[in-house]
């Protein structure tokens, strides 16, 4: 059943009845003359532009954790993203490795019940005054199409285990690349739970029962609140980053691209838990929003290498038009700057590499200066993070971007396929 704050009886979006209602409300001559205006200065009318751009949300729709064939992924990677994010990693407390086992299995049973709506345990314990085993912020909310993914970084890896001999082939720290300016704070964590869903309470909820759950096994070590979906499925229109582009119109999307970049078919020696996994490469990236605010559209498309309104590259035609990075203006420039981002991060210009982008937007409010602290909760997906490094040394050296970005948060974590009913996330890894 589709949730009627969200569509209405007649399956209209929020966002659609918001807009007719702001049309309504402002139909006298000024507002006439705003909307014309504005179509005339950017050839776009702003309330289309809306509505063609809307997705309608079913708040009742739910994504099974468990899975039906060997190999199959964990949700939350080429699932249809979702609006919302909580991403959080965490620090392992224990040297003991059957304590965590018992957390995978708690965790993969929870999250079962969360992504089918339900609770982790009673809200109201049923005798005294006990404490509820579920926090209770999420009832009647539905599933919200909620996904939580679930990730093992190196340190699981480490002596305490005793499960050096499994660690995933490429499975290693993010080497220092040029862009980094990392706080150890936002860096690093054995364990990671992205949990992703189209009600921000949903997510929230989810993360913190699983908090709860790890508590006496495993610390949090950071965490980012992510809004506003930076990658686009199948039947969305590509979202806009803060800078107010569109992001990852180049994304991974086919079968063949996911199989040849994303998922891992060949994991190592000892490593066999992981095939059909992938790696999960997480970065908290600052935009300086106010210095980007004060440059001109022009400098800000020539810095993308795309136009800001479309999307389109400048060497022209549309969105998903192929950039030709050889066109030239009649002075025998390059239409599209050499060191404009679409121009370094095109798999043209890598080998072939491509790495599918599943990112939020995030906002932490204030910086100590009163300026705005916000940027983008980057999240890769690719079979070997040497991709991402590959590319991000290259951004991290030349991208005309840096001017305004600072990667200050920076993760790797392998994520195991999604377990079958009656087993858990990375079961076989203690076999």
């Amino acid at each position: 059943m589709t949730n009627e704050h969200e569509h209405g009886r007649g399956g209209v979006s929020r966002r659609g009845l918001l807009g007719a209602g702001l049309a309504a409300a402002g139909a006298g001559v000024g507002a006439a003359v705003g909307v014309a205006g504005a179509t005339a200065a950017t050839g776009v009318n702003p309330f289309a532009a809306a509505a063609n751009g809307d997705e309608s949300i079913d708040l009742s729709q739910e994504h099974p954790f468990y899975a039906t064939s060997s190999g199959q992924p964990q949700g939350g990677i080429r699932t249809v993203p979702q609006r919302h994010c909580v991403f959080m990693t965490f620090d392992l407390s224990t040297s003991v490795t059957t304590d965590l086992q018992v957390l995978l299995a708690r965790w993969s049973a929870a999250i079962a019940q969360l992504q089918a709506g339900k609770t982790v345990g009673s809200v109201e314990p049923a005798h005294g005054n006990g404490v509820g085993a579920d926090t209770g912020e999420a009832l009647d909310l539905g599933p919200a199409s909620l996904t939580v993914t679930v990730g093992l970084g190196p340190g699981v890896f480490d002596e305490r285990f005793g499960l050096a001999d499994k660690r995933p082939a490429h499975l290693a720290a993010i080497p220092t690349l040029p862009s980094d300016n990392l706080d150890e704070q936002l860096t690093g964590g054995d364990l990671s739970l992205q949990a992703c869903a189209d009600d921000p309470q949903v997510a929230y909820h989810a993360v913190r029962d699983l908090a709860r759950i790890a508590r006496g096994t495993a610390t949090v070590r950071w965490t980012v609140l992510g809004f506003g979906r930076a990658s686009a499925g199948p039947s969305q229109s590509t979202p806009r980053n803060l800078m107010g582009f569109k992001d990852g119109t180049r994304n991974v999307s086919t079968d063949e691209e996911f199989s040849r970049f994303v998922w891992v078919d060949d994991p190592g020696d000892g490593a066999a838990w992981m095939r059909g996994g992938t790696y999960q490469v997480v970065r908290k990236i600052r935009m300086n929003l106010e210095t980007w605010d004060a440059d001109n559209v022009a400098d800000q498309q020539r810095v993308f290498g795309r136009t800001k309104i479309e999307g389109a590259p400048l060497s022209g035609g549309s969105e998903h038009t192929t950039p030709d990075f050889h066109a030239v203006h009649g002075d025998g420039t390059t239409k599209i700057d050499v060191r404009s981002h679409v121009a370094l991060a095109a798999h043209e210009a890598n080998g072939g590499v491509k790495i599918h982008r599943r990112g939020y937007n995030y906002t932490d409010g204030l910086n100590q200066y009163g300026q705005l602290d916000a940027g983008l909760l980057f999240a890769a997906y690719v079979n070997d993070p040497e991709h991402f490094t590959r590319l991000q040394r290259k951004l991290g050296a030349s991208d005309r971007l840096n001017e305004y970005v600072s990667h200050i948060g920076s993760g790797v974590f392998a994520i195991p396929p999604a377990p079958r009913k009656g087993s858990y996330i990375a079961e076989q890894l203690f076999r």
